[in-house]
Order: C-alpha cells, then sequence, then structure tokens
C-alpha cells in the first residue's frame, strides 16, 4: 500500500464525480504542475493542492483516487505541439525555429522531467501521461518539419542522420541543465542546430 493509499479517504472508494467546471479542474491541474515543479513528485499531496486550491480534500479523491492519477490527469491536460504552425518552406529555417520554441519554454518542460524522473520508473500510467503530454506530441510534429524537407528534396529520405534529430533536440533541452547547470534556452538551441544538426543533415 502507497503512501497516498494509505490516508485516502473512505469517499474516494465510490465511483462518483462531482461536478466541476473545465475552469476549476484547470486551476487544479496548475496547481499540481505548479507544485511538481517547485518541489518535487514526492512533496506533492492531495492536501497541498486542497489547501492551495481551497477545496476539501474529499472533493479531489472523488475526482482522482489516488495521486498518481491526478498527475496523470494535469500533465495530459497540459499537452500541447509547439512545432505545429512552423512551416517556412525550408527544412534549415524551420529546425532553427523549432528550436528557439522548444528553448523558449525549456525551464517549465525541464523541471517536469526532472520532478518525475523517479515516479515514472515506478508508475506505468505517469510514464504514459507524461510522453502523452510533452514527447510524443512534439516529436511527430518535429518528425513531420523533417518528411517535408525530404519531401521537397532538401535532404535524402534515406539519411542516417534524419533518424536522431528529435533525441538530439530533445536531449539536449534534458542535459544541459545537468552537465552545465543552464537551461538550453532559445538562443542555445539555435546555436546547437547549427553548429550539429543542419551539418549532420548537409544543410547550410
Amino acid at each position: 500500500m502507497t503512501s497516498q493509499d494509505a490516508d485516502r479517504p473512505e469517499a474516494a472508494g465510490t465511483s462518483r464525480r462531482s461536478k466541476i467546471t473545465p475552469e476549476r479542474e484547470q486551476e487544479f491541474f496548475d496547481a499540481v504542475l505548479d507544485q511538481l515543479r517547485s518541489c518535487g513528485y514526492d512533496a506533492v499531496t492531495m492536501e497541498g493542492i486542497a489547501a492551495s486550491t481551497r477545496c476539501s480534500k474529499s472533493t479531489l479523491y472523488r475526482q482522482w483516487k489516488t495521486k498518481p492519477q491526478f498527475v496523470a490527469a494535469a500533465l495530459r491536460s497540459n499537452r500541447r505541439v509547439r512545432f505545429t504552425d512552423i512551416d517556412t518552406g525550408s527544412l534549415a529555417e524551420d529546425l532553427r525555429q523549432a528550436a528557439a520554441a522548444a528553448g523558449e519554454g525549456a525551464g517549465k518542460d525541464t523541471g517536469l522531467l526532472q520532478a518525475l524522473g523517479h515516479a515514472v520508473m515506478e508508475d506505468p500510467e505517469l510514464k504514459c501521461a507524461l510522453r502523452e503530454a510533452l514527447v510524443e506530441p512534439e516529436i511527430a510534429a518535429l518528425r513531420a518539419i523533417l518528411a517535408r524537407g525530404v519531401a521537397r528534396g532538401e535532404v535524402p529520405a534515406g539519411h542516417p542522420a534524419l533518424e536522431y534529430v528529435p533525441a538530439q533536440l530533445f536531449g539536449m533541452l534534458r542535459m544541459r541543465p545537468v552537465l552545465e547547470g543552464e537551461q538550453a534556452d532559445a538562443a542555445y538551441l539555435v546555436r546547437f542546430v547549427e553548429a550539429v544538426v543542419l551539418p549532420a543533415l548537409g544543410l547550410p
């Protein structure tokens, strides 16, 4: 039995869900994500969220029976793709713009990844929610950018470097704070794309 199961009210056993507005639900999710970034996963509690959003703990347990379920729902609510509108007609410029867009949200995304690093290895639902919210949509959008470049004839379809572009870009987002103690901001990621990614693809 986990700690969150141990302190769960009996009311959580019911399948009923109280009616809350989408706006109120988003307030709960925003509070969860804020606490994750500032305190880490282990420090997030239903009691703390209830206090910060001025609601009863039982209200939260009626909606989400456990902390992992609550955090997973908050992550899914945060799903967004920053690259879908990028289409300049040039693969090199598209990749520069994608790097800049990724760098603009680096602090928030890296904070979530660091906060959830250990927890997602132990909870499959959290791992799935994290991938759905932060990883898969943006990898798909980045691959679409690359596919358009291939279709325009800028890069050969079988170019071996194409496979590694998402890992290069998102890996740098995650690792620069670890290696250098600084976020991979927009300017840094654009320089990285120009120095590493574009040459690997044979682009100017």
